[in-house]
């Protein structure tokens, strides 16, 4: 999570040093507030970006995750079953 942060931070930060070079510039007014405007579509482009890829990172993991639990999941069975056949025939 602290990379997520990162990444936020630095973006944060490009995205006030884009307004703030805009605000600073010799164009009309109009000119300046579509430049405001693009920049920040831009970093909300950007935002969005980093934010699908972190969920598929997390879903990356948990599908993962998943499939180690399923064949954890299925190595006990085979064991637990290995178990019982051989508490059979020790009884029998």
């Amino acid at each position: 999570m602290n990379t997520g942060r990162l990444v936020v931070g630095i973006l944060a930060g490009v995205a006030a040093g884009a307004i703030l070079g805009v605000l600073f510039a010799p164009d009309k007014g109009s000119e300046t507030r579509k430049k405001i405007a693009k920049s920040g579509s831009d970093t909300v482009d950007q935002l969005k970006a980093k934010f699908d890829e972190m969920v598929a990172g997390v879903t990356d993991k948990f599908e993962e995750a998943k499939s180690v639990e399923k064949d954890l999941a299925e190595k006990a069975r085979i064991r637990a079953e290995e178990i019982r056949k051989d508490s059979k025939h020790a009884v029998s």
